[in-house]
């Protein structure tokens, strides 16, 4: 970790904190399983929908038809996972940005895990880039595991249980180490 820290310089991480969860989750929904231009020209159409406000609130989403986001881009699974982000924040399960800085890193991960589409792994991304939570390593994301294996010169891409019995050492700082290893994979990705 220490020569990721001299190559890459100090940590740029700086999250987006004016993103309500609401918002994080519907745009982590759309980043699944797609490359960040796609998942983008996803989100921009969708915003379209709703003409006069920066991001819709859940509320507006009974305002469009499924018709309206497949014409957007979204699959039929993800406008049930948006759909039910919609209806959990509206009954309180998705907390409000108020309410999320309260709990605890697992309580927010056991409560946004009741969400369809949404995983541990979505939820994380919500704990790092949101909220900016400085102990999360998010074993289960190739990056993370592609990073360490270049890093750490392994043949075999590591297990998320490898990633995390390593990652102790890192405690409490396994979001800056994750965000190191992504630097790596990315890194490795270029030669």
């Amino acid at each position: 970790m220490r020569r990721l820290i001299r190559d890459f310089g100090p940590c740029g991480l700086v999250p987006e904190t004016r993103r309500s969860p609401f918002q994080s989750l519907v745009q982590a929904v759309a980043h699944q399983q797609l490359n960040g231009t796609a998942a983008n020209a996803i989100l921009a159409r969708f915003k379209k929908l709703f003409p006069g406000c920066r991001f819709p609130r859940p509320e507006d989403l009974s305002s469009v038809s499924d018709d309206d986001l497949r014409g957007a881009g979204f699959s039929r699974a993800k406008i049930l996972a948006i759909r039910d982000i919609a209806a959990k924040t509206l009954s309180g399960v998705v907390p409000t940005s108020r309410q999320i800085v309260k709990l605890s890193d697992d309580e927010i991960i056991e409560r946004l895990t009741e969400v369809r589409g949404v995983g541990r792994w979505t939820v994380e991304m919500l704990l790092i880039f949101q909220l900016g939570r400085p102990d999360v390593l998010p074993a289960d994301d190739f990056g993370v595991r592609n990073g360490f294996r270049h890093a750490y010169k392994k043949r075999d891409l590591p297990t998320p249980k490898e990633v995390l019995a390593h990652g102790k050492r890192w405690r409490p700082h396994g979001t800056t180490a994750a965000w190191y290893l992504w630097l790596a994979a990315d890194a490795a990705k270029k030669k």
